[in-house]
């Protein structure tokens, strides 16, 4: 996979799946068009938690002083997504794999991401922090349908920087999974099936 070049090795991992009907090349239209901020939206349990309101917040904010838009028009699409930025495209190979990644401090209490460019992700090594590269990896299910994986790696830059993070990672991280999950629901919805219908899915313990 492009995210085993991207990071080989990791402190922490947080994989979830879905089988969802349709064939890769539709099903990967879909994850790459797919809104992240709409998957925070139309989840109630989503919304409530935390770290997702900070995200949601920091996006909005982000948006509000580089565009000014209103927040309930802020959108987050791998389609869009920018080579220069906080969460920037890594790489790329439709239909198979698109990755993507962020560099920060997020154990703290107040999150903060750098301004990177995706050339520079597998280089940085400034203390203090850890990096983040996630995909989404596509591959056939049988005739019709597709087995959907979303994987976030996360390693820190030094030791202290590892310590907090994982310590902070225990407690998250069944949240995150809960926001992965929600994603995986909106391309899920997202993908036309027969007759232009949502497709049937099934999520997978991971």
């Amino acid at each position: 996979m492009l995210l085993d070049d991207l990071m080989p090795e990791f402190d922490a991992t947080r994989i979830e799946h879905r089988v969802i009907d349709g064939r890769p090349a539709d099903v990967y239209e879909a994850a790459i068009h797919a809104d992240f901020v709409d998957a925070m939206r139309r989840s109630r349990i989503v919304r409530g938690l935390f770290a997702l309101r900070a995200a949601a917040e920091r996006i909005a904010a982000t948006a509000r002083r580089s565009r000014g838009v209103n927040p309930a028009e802020v959108t987050l699409r791998l389609a869009a997504m920018p080579d220069h930025g906080d969460w920037v495209r890594l790489a790329e190979d439709p239909p198979n794999e698109f990755a993507f990644g962020a560099i920060g401090r997020f154990w703290a209490g107040n999150t903060t991401f750098e301004q990177i460019h995706a050339s520079a992700f597998t280089s940085f090594d400034s203390p203090g922090y850890a990096k983040i590269a996630a995909n989404l990896s596509l591959r056939s299910y049988g005739d019709q349908r597709t087995l959907v994986s979303y994987e976030a790696r996360t390693q820190a830059t030094d030791e202290a920087a590892r310590r907090a993070f994982l310590r902070y990672w225990t407690v998250v991280s069944p949240g995150v999974g809960v926001v992965m999950r929600s994603l995986l629901a909106v391309i899920a919805q997202e993908t036309p099936g027969a007759g232009g219908q949502p497709t049937r899915s099934l999520p997978l313990s991971g």
